[in-house]
């Protein structure tokens, strides 16, 4: 029924779903491959054997996730208001999914891990206050659990992998280095598997979310909870993206942010799997972005701190202290730029 509907949709409408739709499939392009990065670089894998294995784990992400539990996707439909009028409402969810897409196409492009929950909460963010003149647009309660979130899952993930490294070492300190070599060969494969598992998990809901936004301000009304098409959707155009790769992201990410070993990679993914669990049980839309540098940084710091290329990292924390205001601008000015012309 819903299928069918969607084929009615006006014109405006068709362009806010085919937008929803690109910003997920840009998140798999720029996101996902953060999954893989640590598990490519240690060469357990080959980049297209993990593409391939990146994308399928996405996909059962975000169809398994959202029937299970999603209290992210909530969190995201309640974050701002976009008004009464649905028209106007679609005209900004659209004015801000085409600045989400070019913040992240531009930062996929010069190699730069950007978070894509930044992009898209500052772009809804600078959208909803341009419809409606004001800050009264924002959940407040909303917003700043997003924000707890980024910055629990930051620390969570930081010293997670720090401490599984620490009891890796303890335990294996009297097993020859090739055989532990073989098993956090297969571990780390598990281990980036289930990293992938949980992008598609946390980043799946959030742009479901956005698609039922997206459908119901067309007049088209579903149930609060995801409709299972939106679901297989969602799924099938995140896995697309991871598909079509991101070597760039990786080699920032994987090569140049901090040099890792096998057991050390395996703890960065085990540590961001578990940040980025408890945070989609919890309802915290959070950065897997930011899950996965930091567990990644606490894995390379407990061996020791000169493992860390200090300017490759202030490189990615400016990008995510710039998307705030620099995703949320561009979504308020793009917004008003849209309601002249539409």
């Amino acid at each position: 029924m819903l299928f069918h509907s969607l084929l009615s949709l006006s014109p405006l409408s068709v362009t806010t779903v085919l937008l929803t739709l690109a910003v997920v499939f840009v998140n798999g392009l720029t996101d996902a491959p953060n999954a893989i990065s640590t598990v490519v670089v240690t060469r357990c894998m080959k980049l297209r054997y993990a593409l391939i294995m990146s994308a399928f784990f996405n996909f059962c992400g975000v169809t398994l996730m959202s029937k299970i539990n999603d209290s992210v996707t909530v969190t995201i439909s309640n974050i701002v208001d976009f008004g009464g009028d649905t028209r106007k409402a679609s005209i900004a969810l659209a004015a801000a999914l085409f600045s989400i897409v070019l913040w992240a196409v531009l930062a996929w492009y010069f190699g730069i891990p950007t978070s894509e929950s930044h992009a898209l909460i500052a772009g809804l963010t600078g959208s909803a206050v341009a419809i409606n003149g004001g800050f009264n647009a924002i959940n407040s309660a909303e917003w700043i659990k997003t924000v707890k979130g980024l910055f629990v899952s930051c620390l969570f993930g930081f010293v997670a992998g720090f401490l599984i490294c620490k009891i890796i070492v303890t335990i294996f300190r009297n097993i020859k280095r090739s055989n532990g070599e073989k098993i956090f060969k297969y571990g780390q494969i598990l281990a980036a598997a289930s990293m992938s598992f949980m992008h598609g998990a946390q980043d799946g809901q959030k742009f479901i979310a956005v698609l039922m936004m997206s459908v119901n301000f067309s007049g088209v009304r579903i149930d609060e909870k995801p409709h299972e098409f939106i679901i297989l959707l969602c799924s099938v155009i995140m896995a697309l993206g991871t598909l079509t790769g991101g070597k760039k992201i990786i080699k920032a990410v994987g090569m140049d942010m901090v040099k890792l070993q096998k057991y050390q990679g395996f703890s960065a993914d085990t540590a961001s799997s578990i940040s980025l669990l408890l945070s989609t049980l919890f309802g915290f839309p959070v950065s897997t972005t930011h899950a996965k540098t930091t567990a990644m940084m606490g894995a390379g710091a407990s061996k020791s701190l000169k493992t860390l290329d200090v300017n490759t990292i202030k490189e990615i924390a400016l990008t995510w202290l710039l998307t705030f205001p620099g995703c949320g601008l561009l979504g308020f000015v793009v917004t008003k730029i849209f309601l002249k012309i539409f």
